[in-house]
Formats: structure tokens, sequence, C-alpha cells
């Protein structure tokens, strides 16, 4: 646990008592403050009382007496309307806060010299591979490493900070919204695109709080911006223009082919993009770029490592994850070579284009948090034809934006809520209303079977999992326990 300290002996309201809230309150504690806990649910109140903590109605609490409200991302900030605890909060002009803010304020009261760094990633897709592959990478190459936030162990919950320490940390709009003092040595902005927008006001309130990842950095922290749109290319003119280190990553350029070699630090093997930064300087300077293609990384038109043979990072959008756990590396210390080691071991996470069975010559791909449209795009252009299983309960505009693949999808199976509308939307392609999971499955895996060669069968929904299942990761088993049942065979790790 992490002991937050600056409110000795004050009352801090605590709203929200899952993960993050109950492990704030315990933090608070531990650093002498007064924590006073409330929830809407009856059960996360007996856990508090359980725990000794004190609980009182926030509805008939003299606000006047609270230091700050640690709020729950769970609850609304803003839209669709301020939760009832941010009206009174503001009210009585007490402080909003949340778990990363707190995170933060305990790393700032540690003496000068003895602070940890701190890689911190948001975006839309990919912030929770990229933060494991980053973890991955530096606990390969021997630092001590701890990864949490909103992906595994609260942020609070980690191991209390040591000088030698990295945290890498996931962040998600929502704890952003709740920041103004965290400030990463380095900060990863994957990709933005359209997600969450009724918690946001619409698109001008996510990209700003995806932004807050950035406000609080110091000169020699480092902004690595994914700019595959036109979002990320804003944000990063405007850090910039703000005199900000910066290092952009794009899977749009054209760099070098697949038997390409590495080229030597000096040499280029196409014309540079942006100011040189040679794989055997420590960090990236003030403006540079990385592009990525599957497999590939490049750095100024110059190969920095071919990844082809990393089984656990298939397609583009992994390419883009390899090359932000690269440059976050690069940037901490870690030698060129230590990091492609590193990526080429990853085994991958669960749920994220996780191999999860072969069936003859037929592989089953789970992909379940490709929980909206961009997310599956990802997953889809990472085969030349698929089997796909998608469906749930849709976001807004469904899987209009995926036409252009439609091609590679051999036939689609349908499941949940959004099964009929996905069909309309799929129309001359080839597709089934399967309904539910076991039958997409077995429905797939029998069709793969008929076709000639290698196949995949792909669950990459393009939904949210709330229709039938609780989460993604619930969903995402129920897939790999409908494969195993047909008999696949577990892959081996790569």
């Amino acid at each position: 646990m992490i002991p937050v300290p600056g409110f000795e002996g004050r009352r801090v309201a605590v709203f929200g008592l899952g993960r993050s809230g109950i492990t704030a309150a315990r933090a608070l504690q531990a650093g002498g403050a007064v924590p006073v806990l409330w929830d809407d649910g009856v059960s996360g109140r007996m856990q508090a009382e359980a725990e000794g903590f004190l609980v009182e109605d926030l509805t008939r609490a003299d606000w006047s007496g609270f230091a700050a409200l640690v709020l729950s991302p769970g609850a609304p900030l803003t839209h669709p309307k301020p939760h009832w605890t941010v009206e009174r909060a503001h009210a009585a002009g007490v402080p909003v806060i949340g778990d990363v803010e707190l995170f933060a304020r305990a790393l700032h009261a540690l003496p000068e010299g003895r602070c940890p760094r701190v890689v911190a990633i948001t975006g839309t897709n990919g912030k929770s591979t990229t933060t494991a592959l980053i973890g991955w990478v530096l606990k390969s190459a021997g630092l001590t490493v701890h990864i949490g936030g909103n992906i595994g162990i609260g942020v609070l919950a980690l191991p209390a900070p040591t000088q030698d320490a990295v945290y890498v940390i996931e962040v998600s709009s929502y704890q952003l919204d709740l920041t103004t003092s965290f400030a990463p040595d380095v900060a990863i902005l994957t990709n933005i695109s359209p997600d969450h927008l009724d918690r946001h006001g619409g698109m001008e309130g996510y990209v700003a709080a995806k932004q807050r990842i950035f406000q609080a950095q110091g000169p020699e922290a480092l902004a690595l911006v994914g700019v595959d749109e036109a979002w990320g290319q804003g944000i990063a003119n405007d850090l910039r223009t703000q005199g900000r280190r910066v290092c952009t990553v794009s899977t749009l350029s054209v760099i070098p082919g697949p038997d390409a070699q590495r080229s030597e630090p000096g040499t280029q093997a196409a014309e540079p993009v942006a100011e040189a930064w040679v794989p055997g300087s420590a960090a990236p300077p003030r403006n540079d770029g990385i592009e990525a293609a599957p497999g590939l990384l490049s750095l100024n038109g110059q190969l920095v490592a071919n990844l082809s043979a990393a089984r656990s990072l298939p397609g583009r959008h992994n390419a883009q994850n390899a090359a932000f756990a690269y440059a976050a590396a690069r940037a901490l210390g870690v030698s060129h070579e230590a990091a492609v080691e590193g990526l080429l071991s990853f085994p991958g996470l669960a749920h994220r284009m996780e191999a999860v069975g072969r069936l003859g010559g037929v592989r089953f791909i789970n992909d379940s948090k490709g929980t909206n449209a961009d997310a599956a795009r990802q997953a889809l252009a990472s085969y030349p034809s698929v089997f796909w299983i998608a469906g749930g309960k849709a976001k807004e505009g469904g899987i209009d934006s995926l036409r252009d693949l439609f091609p590679r999808v051999t036939k689609a199976y349908l499941i949940g809520e959004a099964a009929d509308a996905f069909a309309v939307t799929l129309a001359d392609t080839p597709h089934v209303v399967a309904h539910t999971m076991e039958r997409a499955v077995e429905l797939a895996a029998a069709d793969a079977a008929k076709a000639e060669g290698e196949q995949v069968v792909l669950l990459s929904p393009a939904c949210a999992s709330f229709d039938q299942f609780p989460d993604f990761e619930v969903r995402g088993e129920a897939f790999r326990a409908a494969v195993l049942s047909l008999g696949a065979k577990a892959e081996p790790a790569a």
C-alpha cells in the first residue's frame, strides 16, 4: 500500500466503495487522514464497516468539514450531469479528486531524490496491452517494476515507493478527469477514437480528458503520442509549441520491408522524417518520431527492430504498442538489445488477441477486449480472412465504420443485442445470427474446418459485454470454454 500524507487529522469524504474507493480509504487512513465512506450499495457499506471505517450518509453530512472528496471513477464528474456528491462538494468549496491524484500527491511528498519513476498510459484502445508490455520489458531488463491503475491492482494498493522502482500505470479518461498534479516521467497517449462521449459531453471533452495525462509534466519528462488520427496530431503539435519533449508514434508511414536488416547507428534506410535518435542514445530528443508496421519498428527511416517473431504482437496495432514500449524503455535507460529482447518474449494478455486454441488447421483468437469498432478494426486488419464472432451491447455507430474490412470476413456469427442490427449492416457479407457464444463458436468452427488451409476464428465483438456477460473477461472465458469443449488444444506459449 502507498500511504497518502497531507490530510493528517482531517476528514476526507470517499464515495464509491469498489476497488479504487476502498483502496483510497485504506491509503488515506495509513497517511493519517480520517476517511468518511459512503456508497449507494449496501454491500459496499457493509464491507467498509467490517474493516472498521467510519461510514456516514453523505447526503446528510456537513460538507464544510471535508478536506476533499475522493470520487469513484464510475461516478460522473460533469456529464450527463454531475454526481450529487460532486454538487455538494462544489457548493462547499471542497476539491474533487481521485485515486490517481492521491498517488501523485503521495509521490510529491517524498524527499528530493527518493521519488520513483512513473510511466503512465492512456488511450481509447491498446492501453492495457501497452501497459503490460512496458512492464514486461522493464522487468525483463532487471528493473523493479510495479504495474497497476486501471489494469489489475488499484494504484494505491501497489507497494510503497522505493527510489529504484518504476510504476507503470494505466489511467482511464475518468481517472484523468480527477487529476491536477499527476506528472509521469513518461506519459503515453496510444490513440483516440470516439468512446465514453456521454461521460465527457462529446468528443471535445473526451479529448481534453485524455490530454490531461500531459498537463503537469516537467520539462524533462517525455510525452509519447500516437498520431495516426487528427486528435493525436493536434495534441502532439500543442505540446511541441509549449517546448515539451515529444516523441510521436505512427503506423501509417512507409518503413523498410520485412527482409531489411537493422541499420547501424548513423546510417539511413530512407529519408529521415524527424531529428535523428539513433538506438545508441539514452532517450529521444525533444521532438522525434517512430514508425511501426506489423513486425517492424523504424526510427527516422532507420530500421530499429524486426519483431516478426513476436507471436504475441500480431498486427499493426500491436506494432504501435511495441513502439510505445520500446521508446518508454529506452527513455528509462534500457539498452536497445534488452528492449527488443523483452518485446520478443512478451507472452501477451488474456482477451487481447489471445490465441486460445487450435483444432486441426483452425486457430481460435480471443479478442474479447475489442469492445468498440475501432478495437475490432485492429483485430480484423491483422488477418487476411476470418470467421468473425461479433455482437453484444452495441456502441454508437455500431460496425458501420468497418465496412471496408468486410471483404476479409469469410462469414460472421452474430450474438447478443446487436445481432439483428449488425446483420443489416453486413448485408451481403455472409453471416448468421447465432445469438449465443456457444452456438457462434460451434458454427464458426464447423465452417472454418471445411475451408482449405489455415483459418482463423476471431472473437472481436465491437460491443460492450453487458447484455449477456458482466464484463469482457467473462465473455472471453466463455469463448475459451466453448473452444476447448470442441476438443481444441491450447497453443503453446510464444
